[in-house]
C-alpha cells in the first residue's frame, strides 16, 4: 500500500535533509581540520610552524616611509595570527568576529594579558594597507594587518604551512576568491607554534586551552 505524500510529510523530509546535509558538512570540515592539523605534526615534538617574515604593518599609523612588522614583533605577547583576504564573502568576517569575541573575553578575564590578533593578507594583487585598514575596523581595535608582495605572502604562508591559492598575476580588480588554509594560530610569547583552531573551533573550547596554555606556559617559564 502506498502512503500519501502530505505537506506535512514533505515538510519533514526537507527538514530532515537540510540537517544531514549541515551534519555531514560539519562532518567533512572536521575531519579536514584534523587531516591538516596531522600534517602540521609530522616532525616529533612541537610542530614546526611559523619562523622569519617581514611584512608591512598596514595599521600602524600612516608615515613617508611603511613600517615593518616581523616575526620578532611577536616576541613578549600571545598572539592569534590569522590568513585571510578582504573581498572574501563569509568565512573571514565569521573567523574574525570569533578571534575579536575571544580577545574580548580573554582581556575581561585576563586585563593585563598581553595579547594581539593579527591579519595577514593572502591576497596581495587586491588588498592594500588602505583596504585592509578599513576592513579590520569592523573588528577588534587592536588587530594589526599585515600584507607582502606575493614572494613575501608565499614565503610567510610556507613557514605557517597555510595553503592558498591566489596567481602571481592575478588583476587586482578581477573578481576572484582565494582558496586558502582556515585557521586561527595561536602563538606564545617567544614566537613559538602552540595550536591552531579550525573553523569548527567554538569561542568557548578557543578561550578555554588559550587559558590552558596561559598557565603551562607561566609555570614552565617561570
Amino acid at each position: 500500500m502506498l502512503l500519501a505524500f502530505t505537506p506535512t510529510s514533505a515538510a519533514l523530509f526537507v527538514v530532515v535533509g537540510v540537517g544531514l546535509f549541515w551534519y555531514f558538512r560539519n562532518e567533512k570540515a572536521k575531519l579536514s581540520e584534523e587531516r591538516e592539523k596531522e600534517r602540521m605534526s609530522q616532525s616529533f615534538g612541537r610542530p614546526n610552524v611559523g619562523g622569519p617574515f617581514s611584512l608591512v604593518n598596514c595599521t600602524s599609523l600612516p608615515s613617508s616611509s611603511e613600517k615593518r612588522f616581523t616575526h620578532e614583533d611577536l616576541l613578549g605577547k600571545w598572539s592569534l595570527v590569522y590568513f585571510g583576504f578582504t573581498n572574501c564573502p563569509d568565512i573571514c568576517p565569521a573567523e574574525l568576529d570569533k578571534v575579536t569575541a575571544v580577545v574580548d573575553e580573554l582581556r575581561q578575564s585576563h586585563p593585563s594579558l598581553p595579547l594581539q590578533p593579527v591579519f595577514i593578507s593572502v591576497d596581495p594583487a587586491r588588498d592594500t594597507p588602505s583596504t585592509i585598514r578599513t576592513y579590520l575596523s569592523d573588528f577588534h581595535p587592536s588587530f594589526i594587518g599585515l600584507i607582502g608582495d606575493h614572494q613575501q605572502t608565499k614565503s610567510v604562508c610556507k613557514a605557517y604551512r597555510v595553503y592558498f591559492s591566489t596567481p602571481q598575476d592575478a588583476d587586482p580588480k578581477g573578481d576572484y576568491l582565494v582558496d586558502h588554509s582556515i585557521f586561527v594560530y595561536l602563538m606564545d610569547p617567544e614566537g613559538r607554534f602552540v595550536e591552531a583552531f579550525g573553523q569548527v573551533a567554538q569561542k568557548e573550547e578557543m578561550v578555554d586551552k588559550i587559558k590552558h596554555f596561559i598557565v603551562e606556559w607561566s609555570r614552565h617559564s617561570s
